[in-house]
C-alpha cells in the first residue's frame, strides 16, 4: 500500500522558521544593507559582504612597515535603555566609538571594523537601523564595515532582547606605536571634552533611574526640552580622526580613552612606572548629567571619577613646550580641549592623583 501525503502532513512538517529562526529574514537583511556598508568603503577593503571572510590590503592602504591593532568591545547595558526606548542608530555608533577609540590610542588609524548582532527574533526594521548606526560610525572613524555576523537565538535570548559586540583592527607603523617611552615629570595632561556618559557605568545609571525616575521618556530634570532617555542615549563622541590628525605633528607622547574605570583607572594604563598622574578636578565643567548622577545617587565624588567619564572623553600626554599646538590642532578638528593635570615622578606603579575632588560637584 503507498501512503499518500495529505496537505494536513505537509502543513505539520517542522522546519526552521518554525523553530524560531527565519533564514529568509536574514537573507533580506543583507541585501538591505549592502548598499549602507558601500558608504564605508575606504582604500584596501574589498567592498563586498556576503562571503565567508573579510578582505584588506594593507598595502593597498599605504603601510611600509605596519603593526596590526585589535580591538574588541560592547557597549553594557545601555543595550537596555535602548530596547526601552525602540532606539537602535545610536547604539551602533556607540559599537564602533568604543572599539575605534580604543585602537587609536596606540596610535594606529582603524582600518576595517565587523560587528556581531544576537537576537531572539530578527526583526528587519530594527536591525536596518543598527546597521545605519555602525555605517555612521565607521564613517565618522574612516574604517570599513567588512564584515560581521547576525545570529537568530530564540533558544538564548527573549523575542525583543539582543546581544552587540564589535571588533577593529587597525594598523600603525612600527615606529610610531604609542604610548611613548619618553614620558617624563612635567608633561602635561589635556583632556578632550566627552559627549555625556558615552558606554560605561549604566548598570549603575539604570540602578539610579529606577529608583527615581518613572519612565525614559519623561523630560530630563536638568534639560526639559530634551527626553532623559535621549541624554542618556548620546552615543559615545568618535575621536580617531582628531586625534590621527594629532599624532601626525610628532608631538603627542600618549593618549588615554577614558572608558570603563573612568578617569581612575583609565590614565595608569598608558603611563609608565615611577609615574603618578595628577589631575585637578576642576579644571573642566562636568556636564549636567552628572551631577544629575550624583545627588540622585547620592554618590562620591570619588565614585563617580573610577566609574563615569565625568566630561573628558579621551586624554593627551605631550610636553608643556606644545600643548598650544596641540590645543590648536584638537579644536580646528571640532574638540573642546582643557588642560587637567600633569605627569609626576614617584617610586612605585603609576596611579592617578585627584586634586580638588569635591570641588566641582558644588559648582551650580
Amino acid at each position: 500500500m503507498v501512503n499518500k501525503e495529505t496537505k494536513e502532513s505537509r502543513t505539520n512538517r517542522l522546519n526552521y522558521k518554525k523553530s524560531g529562526v527565519d533564514i529568509g529574514a536574514g537573507n533580506q537583511l543583507i541585501k538591505t544593507i549592502e548598499p549602507l556598508i558601500k558608504k564605508t568603503s575606504r582604500p584596501g577593503a574589498s567592498g563586498t559582504i556576503g562571503g565567508f571572510g573579510g578582505l584588506f590590503d594593507l598595502k593597498q592602504a599605504g603601510f611600509d612597515d605596519p603593526i596590526l591593532v585589535s580591538g574588541s568591545d560592547g557597549v553594557g547595558t545601555k543595550l537596555v535603555v535602548a530596547a526601552a526606548m525602540g532606539e537602535y542608530e545610536r547604539i551602533g555608533i556607540d559599537l564602533v566609538a568604543m572599539c575605534t577609540n580604543d585602537v587609536v590610542v596606540l596610535g594606529a588609524e582603524p582600518l576595517f571594523f565587523l560587528d556581531y548582532y544576537a537576537t531572539g527574533k530578527l526583526i528587519i526594521d530594527c536591525s536596518v537601523s543598527l546597521i545605519n548606526g555602525i555605517v555612521q560610525g565607521c564613517c565618522d572613524a574612516g574604517c570599513a564595515l567588512i564584515g560581521g555576523e547576525t545570529a537568530e537565538m530564540p533558544g538564548i535570548y527573549g523575542a525583543d532582547k539582543y546581544e552587540l559586540a564589535g571588533f577593529c583592527v587597525g594598523a600603525v607603523e612600527r615606529t610610531a606605536i604609542l604610548p611613548g617611552e619618553n614620558i617624563i615629570e612635567g608633561d602635561i595632561v589635556l583632556g578632550l571634552a566627552s559627549n555625556g556618559i558615552h558606554a560605561n557605568g549604566f548598570s549603575l545609571v539604570r540602578h539610579i533611574f529606577s529608583e527615581t525616575c518613572d519612565s525614559y521618556f519623561s523630560p530630563a530634570p536638568f534639560k526639559p526640552d530634551r527626553r532623559i532617555g535621549d541624554v542618556l542615549l548620546d552615543p559615545t563622541r568618535i575621536y580617531v580622526k582628531s586625534c590621527l590628525n594629532a599624532i601626525k605633528t610628532g608631538h603627542i607622547k600618549a593618549l588615554a580613552h577614558i572608558t570603563g574605570g573612568g578617569i581612575i583607572e583609565n590614565l595608569p594604563r598608558v603611563v609608565p612606572s615611577g609615574n603618578s598622574i595628577v589631575i585637578d578636578c576642576a579644571s573642566w565643567k562636568i556636564p549636567e548629567i552628572f551631577h544629575w548622577l550624583k545627588n540622585k545617587g547620592d554618590i562620591e565624588p570619588i565614585e563617580m571619577f573610577r566609574v563615569f567619564n565625568c566630561g573628558i572623553g579621551m586624554a593627551v600626554i605631550c610636553t608643556p613646550d606644545n600643548v598650544t599646538e596641540l590645543t590648536n590642532c584638537f579644536e580646528n578638528a571640532g574638540e573642546h580641549v582643557f588642560k587637567i593635570g600633569y605627569i609626576k615622578s614617584n617610586a612605585g606603579f603609576a596611579e592617578t592623583i585627584l586634586n580638588n575632588c569635591d570641588e566641582p560637584w558644588q559648582q551650580k
